[in-house]
């Protein structure tokens, strides 16, 4: 059997049987989700706030509103800025209290 033959038998069996990847494509990885921000948002249309840090990306604050919409919020609003500072120290005061 001539070698070339030899090789691309083995090729196409090593392709064949190769494992599919499971990774997203690095397009769908590096995505940012908040490509715009809200910078008037009242707390009082506020059902919950996810944050969101990735490494490509600013710090991302996403507010799932009363309405069920989701919308990016500016994260340097000052309400948000104050209820960040809070959860931070109430975070070390349950550190410290352990």
């Amino acid at each position: 059997m001539d070698v070339k033959v030899l090789a691309l038998v083995a090729a196409l069996t090593v392709v064949t049987y190769a494992p599919p990847a499971q990774a997203k494509p690095i397009s769908l990885v590096e995505r940012c989700f908040c490509r715009s921000t809200v910078n008037n948002l009242p707390r009082s249309y506020i059902r919950e706030l996810r944050f969101i840090h990735t490494p490509n990306c600013p710090f991302q604050v996403i507010a799932r509103l009363k309405s069920n919409k989701e919308v990016c919020v500016n994260p340097e609003i000052r309400w948000l800025q104050q209820y960040l500072r809070n959860a931070i120290n109430k975070m070390k005061k349950n550190k410290q209290a352990k």
